[in-house]
């Protein structure tokens, strides 16, 4: 998939910059997609540097939260939903621990962090599938809220934004929110109706009703701001949340005893691996997207979509954050890779890329997760997973599109 998808855009860059120097006599064209591979290069090492540090950080303090008892403790919190969302996996299972850890890291925004998490959780409930090549509807649920990119604490957007020259990189803050928590409803929703969860159970609308209640009032006050009001709360609610969430975690590994600097650096090595793993394809997926842009099929086809969008007497300006909306089902490298490209061609504090950005922390890689965590156990027959993913990607973009106007138009 990704090889197709990669080969795609320099083949689609080719046949545009060929068509422009014969039809329109641009030779200038070919100058220009060279200077883009060199350039992109570049900055995917730019990107990287930031990328290892924030990826060590976090990853650091995730391990102090787990050997200080909270991630297992969320595990307890969350036992009584689980066992009514997923009735086939027991009280206590090893799995349970395993998707909390995973939900808890993609809430921190380390989608990178939370993929080998999410692989040994996949296995634990594939331990307790009667079938070796079907998915079970534990692994179905537990893979599209994992594709609804349920993302509390979008820190590598906030590290992207930063690295871009972003005079506030948490901006973005309650746009994801609210656009992330459209993806998981409809996500959770969907594999309901196929899974026919009972929704309704005492002990689900006791963990639902609250929350749904506390993000309506939160959506009403949010309605009674104006537009600098609205940014300016997402800005200091996302910087109070993050230094929140640190010192919440030393605090907790102190009280409980735990050698917090030890559990720190433990926790950065594993930072630093995942990490280091990810520059060739961020390298990859940059070069191909610069280039595709430099020869002009990218505004071209973006072209079509502002036409098409004009034509039914809508606001076009979205269009340009489209890019990552269009990739990000298929590659997340290549969706990151549009993000910062779409902040470095409109600045990264454009319209485009404020939606391109929320659109990047509210949704997910559906296919390369389907691919990754069924193929890690051998699942050939995923069912209804793909429709109910697809479903919540879908809807996580079309959230982002409407709350960036909300906030950001």
């Amino acid at each position: 998939m990704l090889n197709g998808l990669w080969l795609g855009f320099f083949l689609v860059a080719a046949v545009s910059a060929l068509a422009q120097w014969l039809v329109g006599g641009n030779a200038g064209i070919f100058a220009a997609m060279v200077e883009s591979i060199f350039a992109m290069a570049k900055l995917s090492v730019e990107v990287m540097v930031l990328l290892f540090g924030t990826l060590t950080l976090w990853l650091g303090f995730l391990k102090i939260a787990e050997k200080a008892g909270i991630v297992e403790w969320l595990a307890k919190v969350l036992g009584p939903l689980f066992a009514r969302l997923m009735p086939e996996v027991p009280p206590g299972h090893p799995a349970l621990g395993l998707i909390t850890m995973n939900f808890a890291a993609n809430g921190l925004g380390l989608d990178n962090a939370a993929t080998p998490i999410g692989l040994k959780a996949m296995r634990a409930l594939q331990e307790l599938n009667p079938s070796s090549t079907t998915a079970s509807n534990a692994q179905i649920l537990f893979l599209v809220l994992n594709a609804s990119s349920l993302t509390l604490l979008p820190v590598t957007i906030f590290m992207y934004r930063a690295q871009q020259g972003a005079a506030d990189p948490a901006m973005v803050f309650l746009p994801i929110l609210l656009a992330t928590s459209a993806s998981t409803l409809v996500g959770l929703l969907s594999v309901a109706v196929m899974q026919r969860l009972r929704l309704w159970d005492p002990v689900v609308l006791a963990y639902f009703i609250p929350g749904a209640l506390l993000l309506g009032g939160f959506m009403a006050f949010l309605g009674s701001l104006s537009a600098a009001a609205l940014a300016s709360l997402s800005s200091v609610l996302g910087n109070l949340t993050l230094f929140g969430v640190i010192t919440l975690f030393l605090v907790i590994g102190a009280l409980r005893r735990v050698q917090v600097y030890e559990a720190f650096v433990e926790g950065a090595k594993e930072g630093f691996d995942v990490a280091k793993n990810l520059l060739p394809y961020l390298v990859a997926m940059l070069v191909a997207v610069g280039v595709l842009r430099a020869s002009g099929a990218l505004e071209l086809a973006l072209e079509g979509i502002r036409h098409a969008v004009n034509w039914m007497g809508m606001d076009t300006r979205f269009v340009e954050g489209l890019p990552t909306a269009l990739v990000k089902p298929l590659s997340g490298s290549a969706a990151r890779a549009m993000l910062i490209e779409t902040m470095q061609t409109h600045g990264v504090d454009s319209f485009p890329a404020l939606l391109a950005a929320t659109i990047q922390g509210s949704t997910e890689t559906t296919f390369y997760v389907l691919a990754v965590y069924f193929g890690a156990v051998g699942i050939q027959r995923v069912r209804h997973a793909v429709g109910c993913a697809l479903l919540a990607e879908l809807s996580g973009v079309i959230a982002a599109i409407f709350v960036c106007y909300w906030f950001f138009a």
